[in-house]
């Protein structure tokens, strides 16, 4: 798996929580009587010596909650990924932290890391909704942690809201969204609460115990988030994604541009050679998979890469350039989508301009509507 020059982002999975939020599907595991230290250098071997990672644009680590880590084993996995890795390559390293873990301990190691952004999961800035969804951090948990990573020297720093949860009104919405503007922080990723299998919210909403907002108060919301971000010069770069200039996420438009990279731990997932794969999930499954970590596989014919490539591109604010699709398809994007193009061009679900087909602010609202014209009949 040496050659591999061409793919320059990698996410690497910490599956560790020290509690489940209520809402949650990833790949996770309560931390308490878990193998973290040979997970960890199992994780360290997989970047170094299965991949032979040495040069990256993006970096990326998530979970789970990555911080849930001690500030020694956080220190180990840093070092040990980047013990060959060519730093000046190095854009954007971003860490995902929970408000109530940031330690001063684990503050002094990032800071002394090459870690240059801060993905805080914050959810809401208020401490009832806060206990009602799980999470166990509180307001001031996040304004003290933004205060130790600002005065560490970290100014790229992003967060996660949720909006939708249950017995939330727009008033609460408007509150965490003024309260997020106060920090002037550079970027936020604003989602939808989805409800998922396997989760305590999907279990309570079979049983009628789950009170969501409506969809037309959840449109509100929406509409709400994207005229006060966008009268405070933060553009909406990406459906579910705000930020200031030169703000973007780097790493996750590598997602978006439908641009290969490694997925590396346990129930991570990645794109290399075609191919779209997940490593085993639960984490003694991983640790003993040997040099063999993935449990699936699946090369993608080309209609599922140009259908990719379409439902991906769309998410974000520019769109899809048709002539860029044409030449990496080697195939006349009219051929396979002129119908769809001008079907599209009747509604008010997209705009084309410059060669270029994107999603207008109506579009954004019903994109999944948009992204069903673009599969391709057998």
């Amino acid at each position: 798996m040496n050659n591999m020059n061409k793919v320059n982002a990698a996410y690497i999975h910490i599956p560790f929580c020290s509690q489940i939020c209520y809402y949650c599907d990833f790949a996770k595991v309560l931390l308490e009587g878990q193998p973290v230290d040979e997970y960890i250098e199992s994780v360290i071997d997989e970047f170094n010596n299965i991949y032979h990672i040495s040069s990256l644009r993006t970096l990326y680590i998530g979970g789970g909650t990555p911080t849930v880590l001690s500030s020694e084993q956080m220190s180990r996995l840093l070092n040990g990924i980047n013990s060959k890795l060519d730093l000046s390559s190095l854009e954007e390293f971003t860490i995902e932290a929970n408000p109530g873990d940031l330690s001063d301990e684990m503050i002094i190691v990032l800071e002394n890391s090459s870690v240059n952004r801060i993905s805080l999961g914050v959810q809401s800035f208020d401490d009832k909704l806060l206990k009602k969804i799980g999470r166990k951090h509180s307001e001031r948990d996040v304004y003290d942690s933004i205060q130790k990573l600002r005065t560490a020297g970290f100014d790229n720093i992003s967060i996660d809201l949720i909006y939708g949860l249950p017995k939330q009104t727009l008033e609460m919405v408007e509150s965490d969204v003024t309260k997020f503007l106060e920090l002037n922080l550079p970027h936020v990723s604003l989602y939808s609460l989805i409800l998922e299998d396997h989760t305590r919210f999907m279990n309570m909403e079979r049983k009628g115990l789950l009170h969501l907002p409506s969809d037309d108060k959840n449109i509100d919301m929406y509409e709400y988030i994207l005229n006060t971000l966008a009268a405070n010069d933060y553009a909406h770069y990406e459906i579910s994604n705000f930020s200031k200039t030169g703000f973007e996420s780097k790493h996750n438009l590598t997602y978006w541009d439908n641009t290969e990279y490694y997925g590396i731990g346990a129930g991570a997932s990645g794109y290399l050679e075609g191919i779209r794969y997940k490593n085993h999930g639960p984490v003694h499954h991983y640790l003993e998979a040997g040099k063999n970590k993935r449990v699936s596989e699946e090369k993608l014919s080309q209609k599922e890469q140009m259908e990719e490539e379409m439902f991906l591109g769309l998410r974000k604010a520019e769109g899809v350039s048709l002539k860029a699709f044409s030449e990496k398809f080697d195939i006349d994007f009219y051929e396979i989508y002129g119908s769809v193009f001008e079907d599209l061009l009747k509604t008010d679900l997209v705009i084309y301009n410059n060669g270029r087909l994107s999603l207008s602010e109506r579009g954004f609202e019903l994109a999944n509507e948009v992204f069903e014209k673009f599969l391709i009949d057998a």
